[in-house]
């Protein structure tokens, strides 16, 4: 008996890896493969591709798709209909699966709804990527990106609150952590 739960209609295929604690909902489809961590939620009509790896505590909302190349690390969320891609130039009658470019969601990063993540780019630690957006290169850790093509609008806190900075300085006013930016990164400062 699996420590994990699948709903009777989704399907695991032998050779998935999948970590005690996970819930694999309607309609969705694990294949051979794919390893999924302890901890994650998989929504309805979520497809996971061999060749992928999700880390613990992730959570997928409906109608995503996982494709070969992507990697979530702990404590990801991706938003409903999030879209990732793994081809720059893809042509039904060119075949492209020796060109498929990884894509790296980092630690803590979420991904609003109907957000599109071309492949090839690494998102950072605990960014958030708005509802709509679409990233077609790297987003620093703990940026606020929004828009077409996605742009940093703010920062944020690994908590997800919006950081206000005075003097390339903020400090959270829901946790307390302190982060300065600098070079247009931004540091949590211990």
């Amino acid at each position: 008996m699996p420590d994990y739960f699948v709903h009777e209609s989704s399907y695991v295929d032998e050779g998935a890896v999948i970590g005690a604690g996970t819930k694999i909902w309607h309609f969705s489809h694990v294949m051979p493969g794919a390893v999924i961590g302890e901890g994650c939620n998989l929504g309805q009509n979520v497809v996971v591709m061999a060749g992928t790896r999700i880390g613990n505590h992730v959570k997928i909302q409906n109608n995503v798709s996982i494709y070969e190349g992507v990697t979530l690390e702990d404590d990801v969320f991706c938003g409903p209909s999030c879209v990732f891609t793994n081809v720059i130039n893809p042509r039904s009658h060119v075949p492209r699966r020796g060109e498929f470019q990884p894509t790296l969601v980092r630690q803590g990063a979420s991904i609003g709804a109907n957000a599109t993540i071309l492949c090839g780019v690494t998102i950072g630690r605990y960014a958030l990527v708005g509802a709509g957006a679409v990233i077609a290169r790297d987003v620093p850790a703990y940026a606020v990106m929004a828009g077409v093509p996605g742009r940093r609008i703010g920062w944020v806190c690994q908590c997800g609150v919006r950081l206000a900075l005075s003097e390339a300085a903020a400090t959270c006013p829901a946790c307390g952590t302190a982060y300065r930016e600098e070079h247009g990164r931004l540091e949590a400062r211990g």
